[in-house]
């Protein structure tokens, strides 16, 4: 009688009473639910460099963003099905419906659904209208699902009884709950179970009936069971749509393999599960073992006194519990009173790393892959970039070749849309000889691999056509200039020619003084890359020029009778334009001193909102193109009786608001709070509701310490006869004014470390 072993498809438990019942009946096949195209793929699984969490990858040929996994962990059922198949010379495949048939049954069901996430794959979860395991825990007694399966199954140890019992019993527990509930009646589902039972049938008629083993989810053990016609199976797959589908092993991860991850069979706990499979022996005690080594990593006291007192009380609570052996919530519960002393903090950091884990798995070099993903393995091994599961940061210096190879190939993967590295804040900031990353790899990024297949054969290839089909399709002048930057970040010169014509062509064409400021800071920040990239930008740098004199003559006419969402959306304009000139070259001074007029102008217009005035005169205090006594003049002007006080609070904003530094400037310039101070007192009742909010807005960016010093000096009262006196003694921590000759001796420094060179 064939071998049916009905398994949930991850968990210890269930992996050694499939190897144990495997070894009781030595079958001459073992049949594994999975896509049959993966039967070529199967004995990979034997490779000394194949290591587990790994999943099959299925995706259609000519659309490889559709796609499926089927994961397999060290304590899967299946995994362990096909080692011991492979070590015992015994013939596997897998019986479950093809990928080819059931990826084009998911397109079509998401296409009638309107909805659905891509990736869950065939071996993703059963698809019932009930929750088996538990109506089978309720039906025992227990409140808690996941309690009674690991009491039943996932804490038996091995050679625990007889090896085909817990099938059996299982099997009939199956039929009882399809009987009660139905078969679910889902077209998919039914289609599986009918291809199933026909690859039974034919392994049956190979092999013999009692020479075949089946692997699959308990579930459908009892539909494999039933007595059907071949015809009746037939005719379930008849019509079914199909596609050109591709498989592969790619790496997985124990953080993929969990729940709350969104895999529709996930569990809670993988690397608790993992334990448990591996752990030879006393498994409670090698647990706290692990706890203790983490937390010690963690600068925590934990010695082994501890680990003694906490295997104790978890022992306890599992026998006042009535549990066969200590599970996870007791080993938590014991974890958390003695290690972490009640804090659910350093507790989270347990759970994160080894209840769950971040295990890679990792795949030999045999196994099938688009030329793309073998350029960008080629390369990963050649820059000493291995692929993880953890966050890693990296500190990049673009003065050393291997530093910079790395931030090529980062910046031409980001552009193919592989996102395994983010820009961090790190030392350096952008535009300097270094660069800091946050790099992590997740196994969907394969599929993204796959993807950008369709663009080149290596990674340099690819990006650079994707970059010329983007530059071609681009309607946007700052999407342009964007691809611009990230053209001379990720080094892609043919790319950057197609660029170019494109960022000319636009640039002509538009009109828009908001779109041409949106876009100049892109062109600004790629000059600089070129400098440290050694880089030629000269044509670059003539359109940003131009750019930067078109915005000079039309930002005025721009910012007049803007609203407040307008004024809020110019004013980042404006910071941006601000930080492009100065970084633009710029010989004569030209381009510059007609920037400090246009902000000039705009000081002096009343049509122009207080929040735009008041940042183009600290911009011009900042430059030192404006001096003390005349931005005290202007907030004066600006916070004068005749002011509208809405206005005049959005003048301050725009003044000292943000993270600029404002806040610093009150602090050093006592006449400038005075005036603000001076100002607020004035206002009407009834008008200080209305400004309150922008005030708060204002305020609430500045640091906790300079918070505190404004509200000592402005406690302390004014340090002079009035506004915009001048005072005698500066604020605390500062001089009563600028010590040029002190100042004066720090330039030569500042111009070393910018590599400015010597006035």
């Amino acid at each position: 009688m064939t071998l049916l072993l009905g398994v949930r498809h991850h968990g210890p438990g269930s992996a050694r009473a499939v190897r144990g019942a495997l070894d009781a009946a030595v079958p001459a096949a073992v049949l594994i639910e999975g896509p049959p195209e993966g039967d070529a793929l199967l004995a990979l699984a034997a490779d000394e460099e194949m290591r587990p969490p790994v999943a099959l990858l299925a995706h259609v040929t000519d659309d490889p963003g559709r796609a499926a996994f089927w994961p397999m962990a060290e304590f899967s059922p299946e995994w362990v099905a096909i080692r011991w198949a492979l070590a015992h010379g015994v013939a596997v495949r897998f019986i479950d419906l093809p990928a080819a048939n059931s990826l084009a049954m998911e397109a079509e069901e998401k296409a009638g659904e309107g909805e659905g996430e891509e990736g869950n794959g065939e071996g993703s979860g059963e698809e019932v209208r009930i929750d088996p395991i538990g109506v089978l825990a309720q039906a025992a007694g227990f409140d808690d699902a996941e309690r009674w399966w690991e009491d039943v199954v996932e804490h038996r140890g091995p050679g625990t009884g007889d090896a085909l019992a817990p099938f059996e019993v299982l099997a009939d527990a199956m039929g009882a709950l399809r009987e009660t509930y139905g078969d679910g009646g889902y077209p998919r589902d039914l289609a599986r179970e009918a291809h199933m039972r026909i690859q039974l049938r034919a392994a049956v008629k190979e092999f013999g009936d009692d020479r075949v083993a089946v692997v699959c989810g308990a579930w459908h053990v009892p539909a494999l069971a039933a007595r059907t016609t071949l015809a009746a199976d037939r005719a379930l797959l008849k019509g079914l749509p199909k596609v050109r589908a591709e498989l592969t092993w790619v790496p997985w991860t124990h953080r993929r393999l969990a729940r709350r991850s969104g895999y529709g069979a996930g569990i809670d706990s993988p690397g608790w599960y993992g334990h448990l499979f591996g752990a030879p022996d006393r498994p409670v005690e090698r647990w706290m073992t692990k706890v203790a080594g983490l937390l010690r990593e963690e600068d925590r006291i934990v010695s082994s006194a501890h680990v003694i007192e906490a295997v104790r009380l978890a022992q306890t609570l599992a026998a006042m519990r009535g549990r066969p052996l200590a599970g996870l919530s007791e080993t938590t519960d014991a974890i958390r009173a003695v290690m972490c002393e009640g804090s659910d903090v350093p507790l989270s950091l347990v759970r994160d790393r080894l209840v769950v884990g971040d295990v890679l798995g990792e795949v030999p070099d045999a196994a099938p892959a688009v030329p793309l993903q073998r350029d960008l393995t080629r390369i990963q091994r050649t820059l000493r970039l291995k692929s993880e599961a953890l966050d890693r940061e990296l500190e990049l210096d673009l003065r050393k070749e291997t530093d910079a190879a790395r931030s090529r190939l980062l910046h031409r993967l980001r552009l193919l849309g592989i996102g395994w590295g983010e820009p961090a804040g790190g030392r350096g900031s952008t535009g300097t000889f270094r660069e800091s990353w946050r790099l992590r790899w997740e196994p969907e990024l394969s599929v993204r691999v796959a993807e950008a297949g369709v663009w080149g054969t290596t990674v340099l290839s690819a990006a650079t056509a994707k970059a010329e089909s983007r530059a071609v399709s681009a309607t946007a002048l700052a999407e342009v200039t964007a691809l611009a930057e990230q053209c001379l970040l990720a080094e892609l010169p043919d790319a950057l020619t197609v660029v170019m014509r494109a960022l000319a062509d636009r640039a002509a064409l538009d009109a828009d003084v908001g779109h041409l400021a949106q876009a100049l800071p892109a062109l600004a920040r790629s000059l600089r890359y070129g400098d440290v990239r050694a880089t030629d930008t000269a044509a670059l740098g003539t359109v940003a020029v131009g750019l930067a004199e078109r915005i000079c003559v039309g930002l005025p006419p721009a910012c007049t009778g803007l609203d407040a969402d307008g004024a809020d959306q110019m004013r980042s304009h404006l910071d941006g334009v601000h930080t492009a000139v100065g970084l633009l070259t710029d010989e004569t001074g030209g381009l510059r001193g007609r920037w400090a007029g246009v902000l000039l102008r705009l000081t002096g217009r009343d049509s122009v909102p207080g929040v735009l005035r008041g940042r183009a005169a600290r911009l011009l205090l900042d430059d030192g193109r404006l001096t003390d006594d005349e931005a005290a003049r202007l907030m004066g002007l600006a916070l004068s009786p005749g002011a509208p006080p809405v206005d005049a609070a959005a003048w301050i904003e725009g003044f000292v608001g943000g993270a600029s530094g404002g806040g610093m400037l009150l602090v050093h310039d006592e006449r400038l709070l005075g005036l603000v101070d001076a100002w607020l007192t004035s206002v009407p009742g009834d008008a200080f509701t209305d400004v309150l909010p922008l005030l708060r807005r204002t305020f609430a960016a500045y640091e906790p310490g300079v918070r505190r010093t404004l509200g000592e000096l402005v406690g302390r009262g004014p340090a002079a006869d009035g506004p915009g006196r001048p005072v005698e003694s500066g604020a605390p921590g500062f001089g009563a004014g600028i010590d040029e000759e002190r100042a004066n001796a720090v330039e030569p420094v500042v111009r070393l470390l910018l590599g400015m060179g010597e006035r």
